[in-house]
């Protein structure tokens, strides 16, 4: 019932270079707030499953998000990425933070160039990614404002190249491009951000 919202969440952490992410906690996460979410993202498909939506605008607050994300999306979090954390900085900005496991994803782009940045990364190491999530009309985009690997700033492509890798599906065999265009689903017609909350508008 709540696929399409779920979806959501999902692409949004993916567009930002989190299929999870490692948060330096402000607030503990609770399962309160992730049941809290979970009613919420029940009403949202419900209100967009029918002929037309009603009008809604919907409140989620980082705290429910990140609850979310740690007790009813952790087991949809690929292997080499652990304990998701976002956080809503307002005026459409979000940042993440994730520990990723670089490693698997050097293997897999290697070229054996002395040259390739690949060769220089191994383990899994913090990732902080920062961007700017713009939404209007049910279509969403991510732009990015700085990557970086354990402090160090590193280039958006290698940011891509981390994010195909993990998000990689039957559906979507190169994973998702972080500069592409996506539909909201559940009649969403935007998503409003601001400094610890996202109000959803259908």
């Amino acid at each position: 019932m709540i696929r399409n919202c779920t979806r959501l969440l999902l692409a949004l952490l993916a567009v930002l270079g989190l299929a999870a992410g490692l948060g330096a906690q402000a607030d503990p996460v609770t399962r309160r707030d992730a049941a809290r979410l979970q009613a919420k993202l029940e009403k949202i498909t419900k209100n967009g499953a029918g002929a037309r939506a009603v009008a809604t605008r919907t409140p989620i607050t980082e705290a429910e998000l990140n609850s979310y994300l740690r007790y009813e999306l952790g087991d949809r979090i690929p292997p080499g990425v652990s304990e998701p954390w976002v956080s809503l900085l307002g005026d459409s900005r979000v940042a993440g933070r994730a520990v990723v496991d670089l490693g698997q994803v050097a293997h897999s782009h290697k070229s054996g160039s002395m040259i390739d940045p690949w060769s220089l990364i191994g383990g899994s190491l913090p990732l902080v990614v920062n961007g700017v999530l713009r939404t209007k009309n049910g279509i969403g985009t991510f732009g990015v404002e700085s990557v970086s690997i354990s402090g160090v700033p590193v280039p958006t492509w290698m940011l891509q190249e981390i994010v195909g890798y993990y998000s990689k599906s039957s559906a979507a065999p190169q994973g998702v491009s972080i500069d592409k265009p996506f539909d909201l689903p559940a009649g969403i017609r935007e998503i409003q951000l601001d400094r610890g909350q996202a109000i959803v508008v259908q």
